[in-house]
């Protein structure tokens, strides 16, 4: 029998991505989703890749009797991806009530459903932003963390907290948190991809949303950083990549192969981009030209950063191997796609 995995959050992004590469490596996916930012579509696109369709239950896994219901039904889960969480910054700083209830609540119910249910491991997907900005770069997993710029990253932070605090007092759970910086790019099929509710938060998103016409003007928020071009430079990492790095954390649990009972990886490529640099590459791949501007810096927003990912690639075994060319070209194909464009 295939192990079951539960996804958390596996209709969203990066969720639905890895619950593709789960299944084509042989595990049967149970997926949780509240569809709050994403579609019940995304379960057909899923089968159409995989010629199979996941088990899904919408839920909202901040609900502490439905989630324990849940559990109590799918005794035979062997270990969780957790995804699930609200995830934009800029709101997050609007509602922070409730991007602490939902973030931080649904990892406790999972906790405690992990020991009710004798579900041994977790893969948390946490973030960069628990970096801040760092004073070295590139980030290691030895960088400290510093004070959050939003509620969101600070939900990340807190949670990492909980689940290590979790680990130390429970030994019978084992967990690996995933620090990832910046997922861009779609499946080559262009089934699944990134489609953010309303207007796009990320870069790419809003850039391929402008070249389909659907947006104005592109906004690059600041050209007087300290980096080359004067535009803030990230890590952006493909997103299936990204997810082949989840399929590898859980093998990694399920086989006993943790070298303690919490571990933590930086999940980038280990080279930083300009936002510039981006459009430009955008441009170059699609020969679409963008109407951007620049305008003042955004608050929050930090200069640059980028992993060190040797870590990631000696002890997983993994490694980002897409380049930037071609998945912004898959990033522009699944916009296509969605919008009917030839």
């Amino acid at each position: 029998m295939a192990s079951k995995i539960l996804v958390t959050g596996g209709t969203g992004y990066i969720g639905s991505h890895t619950v593709v590469e789960l299944q084509q490596s042989g595990y049967s996916v149970v997926i949780v989703d509240d569809l709050s930012n994403s579609s019940i579509e995304v379960l057909a696109n899923i089968e159409k890749i995989t010629g199979v369709k996941p088990e899904f239950e919408q839920l909202n896994l901040a609900d502490t009797a439905k989630t324990d219901e849940f559990f109590s039904k799918h005794t035979d889960i062997e270990a969780i991806i957790h995804f699930a969480a609200s995830k934009a910054v800029g709101e997050s700083v609007q509602i922070p009530l409730h991007y602490y209830r939902n973030n931080l609540v649904s990892l406790m119910n999972i906790l405690d459903c992990q020991l009710k249910y004798n579900i041994s491991n977790i893969v948390f997907s946490s973030s960069c932003t628990v970096y801040g900005q760092p004073d070295v770069l590139p980030v290691t997993e030895k960088t400290p963390r510093q004070d959050a710029e939003s509620p969101y990253g600070n939900t990340k932070r807190v949670n990492e907290d909980i689940l290590s605090d979790s680990i130390r007092a429970y030994p019978q759970i084992k967990g690996i948190a995933l620090r990832y910086f910046n997922p861009i790019g779609a499946h080559p099929s262009a089934l699944i991809g990134e489609l953010p509710l309303g207007v796009p938060q990320n870069l790419v998103p809003f850039i391929t949303q402008a070249a389909a016409g659907l947006r104005g003007e592109l906004k690059v928020f600041g050209d007087d950083y300290d980096t080359p071009d004067g535009s803030a430079i990230r890590d952006y990492i493909n997103v299936v990549d990204l997810a082949k790095a989840h399929v590898v954390a859980i093998e990694r649990l399920l086989t006993n192969k943790n070298k303690a009972g919490y571990e933590i990886f930086n999940l980038g490529t280990g080279n930083g981009y300009s936002v510039l640099e981006i459009v430009k590459g955008f441009e170059k791949v699609t020969g679409v030209k963008l109407n951007y501007k620049i305008v003042d810096r955004r608050a929050g927003d930090i200069v640059k950063i980028w992993a060190d990912t040797s870590y990631a690639n000696e002890e997983l075994g993994w490694k980002a191997e897409t380049g930037l060319e071609e998945t912004l070209l898959s990033a522009w194909n699944w916009e296509k796609r969605v919008r009917g464009i030839e």
